[in-house]
């Protein structure tokens, strides 16, 4: 036995230390379960439920005209036969392809020269950051005005050089992808950018001076020092551009709704086609629940490889 037990036995009233602490870690433990109550309930609410309830609604064929019937796998069944899901997964992953690396290396690219000082930095960095604040769904009109083949401004700029198509870029299948691609990136690149100067903010100055004093030029110091010390960021950067872009929805459906020829249908229009527009809520579930797990596995996949490579810097 301790001095505090035998005291604490001796002493009537005395609690030995160790149960003192012991009640003090559970009066704090108690605490900041409370605290956390609130939010709890918020993510059990909204979100934990609504999933379980979509996985549920995903074995059933519901239209909200009839009560659910369970019919187990059918949904799956028909989603992996049904040629509407696979060109809406192409769209998505081509999208993804692009639109994921343009904005990632282009953050970056803009962070690094707007760390620098020079007249006219803050305006630069506001303009590039104000698309990200700004309505995806407002963004997306104003495009599709500067668009247009008949008024829109780009259209008419670029006319003098021969590039304008023959149907107008959103309805031309061979450019209304590439046209909402630019919109994903300027609407987001802002915001990556943001993250990415706090990262270059962070380092040392004295590590590129040291640099440049053993001779290492500006690529290096960019290869050597920067890219290393900003890979906690490219993780963070990378995963949530891929998510967004795999979830990529609004400024497609205003600015083509699909089309033309479904050439530009992603698999959350598809979705909100199948959902709200065909009144088949449980394939819609299914497809939402696919398209979680590929995003999941993806980001999964993602995360691993690039902290492979902190480990390697």
């Amino acid at each position: 036995m301790t001095t505090d037990t035998v005291a604490a036995a001796a002493l009537p009233g005395v609690e030995p230390r160790r149960s003192r602490g012991l009640r003090a870690n559970g009066r704090r433990a108690l605490t900041a379960w409370l605290f956390l109550t609130p939010a709890l309930i918020i993510l059990v609410a909204f979100t934990l439920y609504p999933m379980i309830q979509a996985v549920y609604l995903s074995l059933t064929d519901y239209n909200l005209i009839r009560a659910a019937e369970f019919i187990g796998l059918e949904n799956y069944i028909e989603l992996f036969q049904d040629p509407s899901f696979w060109n809406a997964f192409s769209n998505t992953v081509l999208y993804a392809a692009v639109v994921t690396p343009a904005t990632v290396i282009l953050a970056l690219l803009f962070a690094v020269m707007l760390n620098q000082a020079f007249v006219g930095r803050a305006f630069a960095r506001t303009a590039i950051f104000l698309p990200f604040i700004v309505s995806l769904g407002i963004i997306a009109i104003a495009w599709a005005f500067l668009l247009d083949p008949n008024i829109g401004l780009l259209s008419y700029w670029l006319s003098f050089v021969g590039i304008v198509p023959e149907q107008g870029w959103l309805s031309d299948p061979r450019y209304a992808m590439a046209a909402v691609m630019v919109v994903g990136v300027w609407k987001n690149v802002g915001f990556y950018m943001v993250i990415y100067l706090a990262g270059l903010q962070s380092i040392p100055v004295d590590m590129y001076e040291a640099a440049r004093l053993d001779g290492a030029g500006a690529w290096q110091r960019f290869r050597s020092i920067t890219l290393p010390l900003l890979s906690n960021q490219t993780l963070l950067v990378t995963v949530l551009a891929l998510i967004a872009t795999l979830q990529a929805f609004d400024q497609i459906y205003v600015m083509t709704h699909g089309g033309p020829f479904f050439r530009t249908e992603t698999l959350v229009m598809l979705i909100y086609r199948e959902g709200f527009q065909e009144l088949r809520f449980g394939y819609a579930s299914a497809i939402s629940f696919v398209l979680l797990v590929f995003v999941f596995i993806l980001s999964m996949i993602q995360f691993g490889y690039l902290r492979r490579k902190q480990v390697t810097y």
